[in-house]
């Protein structure tokens, strides 16, 4: 049943022209719906739970994410935390990086913090403070961090977020929706489980991403960022950053200056800055590699911050 004259920040996905189905919306306007808000059915759709949650309906290789306000008559889905609005605000555009420091925070806020470095119950989190320490949450929801030199976080459960601040951390969420930040130097940060998402914000880090649309980005210097999983979306965009998205439909970004950009799945694309080098490559409908191509934005007849897919051997421009 919908609750009455509600208002609820949450997170709405869209795609590339910011559309949802086929409706068209703006940042800074405010829409209102005629008629009744049924959850699936009618209304303004957005997710107020988990952030990665929106991965389920919006890939990120494909799609934009803004917060939103919702309000008047809101209806919940029984399944996930999916809302219907009578009246629904779009604020602001945020990025990947953005939606995993909000999953990580989601999991941790909500963690019954365990007095020792390991924890194996439901919500259940362990902290490993030392240098060296290593802190494991195998339960559900469970959120581990690492704050030391050279600790070690690890989140199996589902929606788990591992975190590792410290130099030379690394931190691994596994489980659905798990969610891995490593923002120490030399840090790793993996994401194996679908719809996870993955950011190494530390010097010389890297993330990967290696479930179906899953996000991995890397923005320090010399930072590698991988998506392995199908419509995963990887950026790096420190310093000669690298960016690789393998999946089919992947979406490979270079921000950073002198950095790469590669997209080795069917039907990839990629884009980067001017200076930095884009990686094509086209397959047939059996995955047989056709082409391949290889140039540096700003030349070789390729536009800066432009998606480019390679067809007939030529790299073509893509929506975004």
């Amino acid at each position: 049943m919908a609750d009455k004259k509600e208002v609820v920040h949450a997170i709405k996905g869209f795609d590339s022209d910011m559309k949802c189905r086929g409706y068209q919306y703006e940042v800074g306007n405010t829409y209102e719906h005629d008629g009744p808000v049924v959850a699936c059915e009618s209304g303004f759709h957005s997710i107020e739970g988990h952030p990665l949650e929106v991965f389920c309906y919006y890939a990120p290789a494909t799609s934009k994410f803004c917060d939103v306000i919702a309000e008047g008559e809101i209806a919940r889905h029984s399944d996930d935390s999916k809302i219907a609005s009578a009246k629904i605000t779009i604020e602001a555009e945020i990025g990947l990086p953005v939606l995993v420091e909000r999953a990580v925070k989601w999991v941790f806020d909500r963690a019954k913090w365990s007095e020792g470095t390991v924890a194996t119950g439901d919500n259940e989190g362990a902290i490993a403070w030392g240098d060296q320490g290593a802190a494991t949450a195998s339960g559900r929801w469970g959120a581990a961090t690492a704050s030391g030199d050279q600790g070690a976080a690890t989140a199996s459960g589902r929606w788990g977020a591992a975190t590792a601040s410290g130099d030379q951390g690394a931190a691994t969420a596994s489980g659905r929706w798990g969610a891995a930040t490593a923002s120490g130097d030399q840090g790793a940060a993996t994401a194996s489980g679908r719809w996870g998402a993955a950011t190494a914000s530390g010097r010389w880090g890297a993330a990967t991403a290696s479930g179906d649309q899953g996000a991995a980005t890397a923005s320090g210097r010399w930072g590698a960022a991988t998506a392995s999983g199908d419509q995963g979306a990887a950026t790096a965009s420190g310093r000669w950053g690298a960016a690789t998205a393998s999946g089919r439909w992947g979406a490979a970004t270079a921000s950073g200056r002198w950095g790469a950009a590669t997209a080795s799945g069917d039907q990839g694309k990629a884009r980067a800055k001017e200076g930095s080098a884009i990686f094509l490559v086209e397959r047939n409908d059996d995955y047989e590699i056709l082409n391949v191509f290889a140039g540096i934005a700003g030349r070789d007849g390729l536009k800066a911050d432009t998606w480019y897919r390679l067809k007939d051997g030529k790299p073509v421009e893509v929506q975004s």
